[in-house]
């Protein structure tokens, strides 16, 4: 995946990934205001020898009096120096309990002994934290006294330097250390959602997606009109249109395809039913008429016809009665619009439609048709639930793939590939439907029309 990828796929779950942070964020609140506060209190002791006369004298003291810090910090949570303490405050605390409390420690390069004392009771870890320091420096007097000599005095002494002072806000919890922390929790839990959904999303939804299935490449992107069902002839009704111009585009590609084939026949297909293969052959034909050419577009679909419904012809004769014998071309062929534009519908529906598409009358009706008509374009079935597009496609040489972004899966557009090369039908030209006309992926789009704004109306280019 590329940059732009990741991009999309943060631009389509922002929602997820917002909703993950929000919910980071109050779970961090809420881990909070159920935490106890307690409350942090701090008492330091400074640690000294007796004065050497001479230079040597000072510096082994300096090196005495480091090397013992350590040991009376270690020194301040035994019973020893905390007993006292207990009995002093009236605790209801072991010294065991009363320990878990305290944290004493040699500040680095100094002979200062920091004691730390939390409790839900800020008070209360002030008393301890001044109580501790005065029993460590009683206790570590006796200890070098006895050590020394019962008569001599002590070498080392402690010093109260800072009292502990009764702190006015909690230590814990830290509130908005955890609310941070609850937030980027949240952030790398959506991202992850997001990153996840796109793995297992296996819907083709841009031009990379069908990049990464076939070479065959991609002529054309329709965007998607929730309105495309109440006027499927948008290139008819609304020839200004951004969508109208979608196809447009896809009519001077469709005439750069392939220069060195002759016949300009080209059977519209796609996966799965619902792809819009028909509004995209019936509506480039419409714009290849406009644009001088004489078209032929032919309902190939003898199971599902649709296209004399879309353009408002009878339909009741076409090319099932061509095919059997019933009727000659002229019979069946009707003109449509202003220009040179002509339909075959299907006629009536067969009991063995994949017969005669894969007939030889059909290649003749085929090669007849490329001999009259500048483009045919033949409306044919999906290639996944029958055959009938497969040999269609062959017989026509040239196969225009229509996929529906969102809607078709990669599995299913490589099942209709494999199809048509068991066949050996060569496939044009993948078409892009139902675009999104706006969000993430709406900005990869923008080559196949002027914009995708309903309220926009670029003027119609001629040509």
């Amino acid at each position: 995946m590329e940059l732009n990828d990741y991009i999309r796929i943060l631009r389509q779950n922002w929602i997820i990934i917002l909703a993950a942070v929000l919910l980071g964020i109050a779970a961090g609140a809420a881990y909070s205001i159920a935490q106890t506060p307690l409350y942090n209190s701090t008492a330091k002791v400074f640690v000294s020898t007796s004065n050497g006369s001479t230079i040597g004298e000072l510096q082994q003291g300096s090196t005495f009096t480091q090397q013992r810090v350590k040991t009376y910090a270690d020194l301040a949570t035994t019973p020893i120096v905390l007993l006292p303490v207990i009995s002093d405050l009236q605790l209801d605390l072991t010294p065991e309990a009363l320990a878990s409390k305290v944290t004493a420690a040699a500040l680095p390069d100094t002979t200062i002994i920091a004691i730390a004392v939390t409790d839900r009771d800020p008070a209360l870890a002030a008393q301890i934290a001044t109580g501790v320091s005065e029993s460590l420096t009683k206790v570590v007097e006796s200890v070098e006294t006895t050590e020394v000599s019962e008569e001599a005095a002590s070498p080392v002494r402690l010093t109260l330097v800072q009292h502990a002072a009764v702190p006015q806000t909690p230590f814990s919890p830290n509130v908005p250390l955890n609310l941070v922390l609850g937030g980027l929790v949240g952030l790398a839990v959506g991202i992850g959602i997001a990153v996840l959904r796109a793995t297992l999303d296996t819907r083709i939804r841009s031009e990379r997606d069908v990049e990464l299935i076939t070479d065959t490449p991609v002529i054309g992107g329709i965007v998607f009109d929730p309105k495309a069902p109440e006027r499927p002839l948008i290139v008819h009704a609304d020839p200004h249109s951004p969508r109208a111009e979608s196809f447009r585009a896809l009519r001077t590609n469709l005439q750069f395809l392939e220069p060195g084939r002759t016949e300009r026949s080209f059977a519209f297909t796609s996966s799965i039913e619902s792809e819009g293969k028909t509004t995209t052959a019936a509506n480039l034909a419409i714009a290849l008429a406009d644009a001088g050419s004489r078209v032929l577009l032919v309902d190939a679909d003898l199971r599902r016809p649709k296209v004399a419904a879309y353009v408002g012809i009878e339909g009741a004769v076409g090319l099932t009665d061509l095919l059997i014998g019933n009727a000659e071309l002229q019979d069946v062929i009707q003109r449509w619009g202003r220009n040179e534009m002509y339909i075959l519908p299907a006629g009536r529906v067969p009991p063995n439609p994949s017969e005669l598409l894969g007939s030889r009358k059909m290649s003749e009706v085929v090669a007849e048709l490329d001999r009259v008509f500048d483009v045919v374009l033949f409306d044919a079935p999906p290639l996944l639930p029958v055959t009938d597009a497969a040999l269609l496609s062959r017989a026509v040489g040239g196969a225009i793939l229509v996929v529906a972004a969102g809607r078709a899966h990669r599995g299913q557009v490589k099942g209709a590939f494999d199809v048509l090369q068991n066949v050996d039908a060569p496939v044009s030209g993948v078409v892009l439907t139902m675009l999104p006309a706006k969000g993430p992926d709406a900005y990869a789009y923008g080559r196949y029309g002027y914009g995708y704004g309903y309220g926009y109306a670029p003027k119609e280019t001629v040509g």
